[in-house]
């Protein structure tokens, strides 16, 4: 299906989105409808005031300029970094630190208690520090086997 709308940058960094018809909005924002299970695909840009301007159903047939766009306001605005390794924790009653690397560096994380660690599917779980920033676990069975180990004495 082809793209019905433009989107680029002002000189204040912010998007904006250009309709077929040449209506222009200021300061939109993508937003994926499921970030963890598909995040390339059910996009919508919304307006500031929260409304719905355009769809994306797969981010990966957009053109390259626009989709570069979307990406790093998706990256921005979906901070959820992935776990791919539990290093260490310093104990096995909550609430204890968690000493994880992820995909966007090594860093701490204080679980308050069992109950943050939340299925999502039979693979995938979200951890929620006492920050209340979200960490993904996408597939649990791909940590190595100490990671696992920890993990499994928390669920």
């Amino acid at each position: 299906m082809p793209i019905e709308f433009q989107l680029q940058r002002n000189s204040f960094g912010q998007l904006i989105l250009i309709t077929a018809n040449g209506n222009s909005y200021v300061d939109v924002e993508p937003a994926s409808a499921f970030p963890i299970n598909t995040p390339r695909e059910n996009i919508s840009i919304i307006s500031s005031d929260g409304h719905e301007l355009a769809w994306i159903d797969k981010l990966d047939e957009l053109p390259s300029e626009t989709r570069q766009l979307v990406e790093e306001a998706l990256k921005s605005r979906e901070f959820m970094p992935e776990i791919q390794r539990v290093t260490g924790v310093s104990g096995y009653a909550t609430p204890c630190t968690w000493q994880v690397e992820t995909d966007r560096g090594s860093t701490s994380l204080i679980l308050n208690t069992e109950e943050d660690i939340r299925r999502l599917t039979s693979s995938a779980l979200l951890i929620v520090d006492s920050r209340g920033i979200q960490f993904l676990i996408r597939d649990r069975g791909s940590l190595d086997k100490t990671s696992r180990k920890i993990l499994d004495r928390f669920l």
